[in-house]
């Protein structure tokens, strides 16, 4: 798999996008798609901690 200048395989960005606007949603948090440095340090860090959260869960409920 090709690799960007970041190391991250494209398709895995397009999967991250997606999980952190379900995420945004979730917590009532207004992403659009681009620049978002708009928010405020609340905002993001509400966003972050839901994906958090969730991956979290997401890993105790594959190790049952």
């Amino acid at each position: 798999m090709a690799k960007n200048s970041k190391g991250m395989v494209p398709e895995a960005r397009s999967a991250l996008d997606k999980f952190k606007m379900e995420a945004a949603s979730e917590v009532g948090v207004n992403l659009k798609n681009g620049y978002n440095g708009d928010l405020t340090s609340r905002e993001a860090g509400s966003v972050g901690g839901q994906m958090v959260k969730k991956m979290i869960e997401s890993y105790e409920r594959n190790m049952k």
